[in-house]
């Protein structure tokens, strides 16, 4: 089986049938962190760091009132270490027993959380599902063994060198919304990985550490080199080896992010969001699974105009073959003074194909409608390649 085969509709039930059969109280976790709305933004990071977590409940009076997340602080740099959780608790999505792991996955990508908690109906929380249990999940599904990291790997790939200094790298992860960053030498073989884990860590021990951007490397990091922070040694996998493959080693590793590689060199990248996206696109709907992530409050009334553009490029690229799944996610950062660009990376998925493309721009709607002329692009130069392969068979 692969990527190719989700559009055989017996194979994708029999599939999803695998990934819900277990169900959702099997494999949510009962021991777990929270904390209050009026603990100090310092506490929750201290949890996340000492626990791995990257989303905290919070609860107020027994009662699941949201969340405060790991990728929400790195946002909000000024925030004080002492402030309230309150001030930076989000809304966040929560299930109850009877959801299925695919409905999981699928609010997992939506909202690009990290875990999400099981409550009951007094909204009391009864446990949590992590992407890393969805991740195990995963590892023992048969059919994932057969469908290999080339079909959904991310082939573009950012990276930084060890002689680069870590702000390098800051400003890498800030501009597309990511926690790790590959390190490679000057024959492209990936020799480490830094991300944001190992520079907290430093500024863990730092002094006069006030807001959330002292510990998240906004200031005092032009002298440091990459060299000294990254992990050395990172695990990696093989373009052609198994999804199911690549699930066990995340677990047995600890770690979200594997590097890919062809005789040594990088080629690609391979997250748990991956895994997870493919899983999510199994859950049984009636039309295209069209996911959009990472727009906040502020960009949020360009919802409709996203969703007429990809309607439109959409329904040209159907023209050429029926897309099955498309996941947009959208990053926003300061690049000068107050004004605001966007990083985008979107993800379509169509007749065993994975295509990505990425984008970068001041103008959201624009930068939407670029990065989906690009992927049309893509599919009708693939539609190109396979009609010339036939030719010459012939």
């Amino acid at each position: 089986m692969g990527v190719k085969d989700l559009q055989d509709l017996k194979k994708l039930s029999m599939l999803r049938s695998q990934i819900d059969g277990k169900g959702i109280a099997k494999i949510m976790n009962d021991d777990f962190k929270t904390v209050g709305p009026d603990d100090r933004v310092v506490d929750a990071l201290h949890i996340m760091k000492e626990t791995g977590a990257q989303d905290i409940p919070v609860v107020d009076n027994g009662e699941y009132v949201g969340s405060v997340g790991y990728g929400t602080l790195l946002k909000k740099k000024s925030v004080l270490l002492d402030s309230k959780v309150r001030t930076v608790m989000t809304g966040a999505p929560s299930v109850d027993k009877t959801a299925s792991i695919t409905d999981v996955a699928e609010l997992m990508i939506r909202n690009n959380s990290r875990q999400i908690p099981v409550i009951d109906k007094n909204k009391k929380i009864k446990g949590v599902v992590s992407r890393s249990a969805l991740i195990e999940v995963a590892a023992g599904i048969k059919a994932f063994r057969e469908i290999r990291v080339w079909e959904i790997m991310s082939s573009t790939v950012e990276t930084v060198k060890e002689s680069d200094v870590l702000d390098t790298a800051l400003d890498v992860m800030r501009g597309l919304d990511i926690r790790t960053v590959p390190v490679i030498d000057s024959g492209g073989a990936v020799v480490g990985i830094v991300g944001m884990k190992e520079i907290i860590d430093h500024n863990w021990r730092r002094k006069n550490r006030q807001t959330v951007g002292d510990l998240s490397g906004e200031r005092g990091q032009s002298v440091i080199l990459v060299d000294a922070l990254c992990a050395t040694a990172p695990r990696t996998i093989s373009w052609d080896e198994t999804i199911g493959k690549a699930a066990e080693i995340m677990l047995s590793a600890c770690i979200s992010t594997l590097p890919v590689v062809e005789n040594k060199k990088l080629v690609g990248i391979l997250t748990q969001y991956d895994i997870i996206e493919m899983m999510a696109a199994c859950k049984e709907r009636d039309m295209m699974f069209v996911q959009i992530s990472g727009l906040d409050d502020d960009d949020k009334y360009h919802s409709d105009i996203i969703d007429e553009l990809i309607k439109l490029e959409m329904a040209k690229i159907a023209k050429i073959q029926r897309p099955q799944s498309l996941t947009l996610h959208v990053a926003k950062y300061n690049a000068a003074g107050d004004r605001h660009k966007y990083s985008l990376n979107a993800r379509l998925i169509l007749g065993g194909d994975v295509i990505a493309a990425k984008e970068i721009g001041w103008d959201l709607p624009k930068a939407v409608e670029d990065v989906l002329e690009k992927l049309g692009l893509m599919v009708a130069d693939i539609k190109s390649i396979k009609v010339d392969n036939k030719k010459k068979i012939k």
